[in-house]
């Protein structure tokens, strides 16, 4: 059974409403846990949408339909709070089979000593990015992740509430949550719940109508201690997103 405080944060994380569904190279929900320190750690995003939208969210951007989108994500443990990354390439995979680069990111992780070891974790992610034109309407942008979660048992219950920026003030900036429930059936599978959405700007939040969810169903395997995978499946629950989402998430310590 859930404990009573681990239930209301999940009711917390499944009451917060999703929006639309834009490209992304990564869809995943931190946990706080970092590389320790002194080591690298190489993680690959690969995201794959064999039914969704047939139209770009702007001129000249990526079509969704039968795209192919990830990035080589490297992080460095600097110390047992503070974790670097560097997002390079970002790549896309077009509908009509052509290989692009979609720009670059770099990142720093914030968190708690030892998240994995704790019943209450949290932590803070800054991450700056410089895009290509057809990956995003903005040359550069700047993601601020919060994490906050729970270990209870064999449970996890983490939020991630995202601000997106892209530099034109804070009303402008998106507020896009993500939130993710598990549950650990060994040391080595997981299996779980995840749910991505974007309310829009701060100022003034879309209608519900140009809102849209994506849910995934989600299984974790550790291969080892320097392996693991995720595999994921998501659905749009409106109109307005993707219908089906496939991530593959490919972890390697260096």
């Amino acid at each position: 059974m859930i404990p009573e405080h681990a239930a209301w944060l999940l009711l917390t994380c499944l009451a917060i409403p999703g929006v639309a569904w834009a490209q992304t190279d990564e869809i995943q929900v931190y946990d706080a846990a970092i590389v320790d320190p002194g080591k690298f750690e190489l993680t690959v995003h690969s995201n794959y949408t064999p039914d969704g939208q047939k139209q770009a969210a702007f001129p000249g951007g990526v079509v969704p339909n039968h795209s192919l989108n990830g990035a080589f994500e490297w992080a460095y443990g600097v110390a047992d709070f503070l974790e670097l990354g560097l997002y390079l390439p970002v790549y896309t995979v077009t509908n009509r089979g052509d290989p692009q680069f979609d720009g670059g990111k770099v990142r720093t992780l914030w968190v708690v000593p030892h998240a994995r070891q704790r019943e209450f974790f949290y932590g803070m992610n800054f991450e700056f990015s410089y895009n290509v034109h057809h990956w995003e309407s903005t040359r550069t942008a700047l993601e601020i992740r919060p994490i906050a979660g729970l270990h209870e048992g064999r449970w996890d219950l983490i939020i991630n509430p995202i601000l997106d920026s892209d530099f034109k003030g804070i009303g402008a900036m998106h507020f896009a949550p993500a939130e993710r429930v598990a549950y650990n059936a060994s040391n080595k599978w997981a299996f779980g719940l995840e749910h991505y959405g974007d309310l829009g700007p701060l100022r003034d939040f879309e209608p519900l109508s140009q809102q849209s969810q994506t849910l995934f169903a989600v299984t974790d395997y550790t291969v080892d201690e320097a392996n693991s995978i995720e595999f994921g499946a998501g659905h749009g629950l409106t109109s307005q997103s993707d219908d089906v989402v496939l991530k593959l998430i490919l972890n390697h310590d260096l």
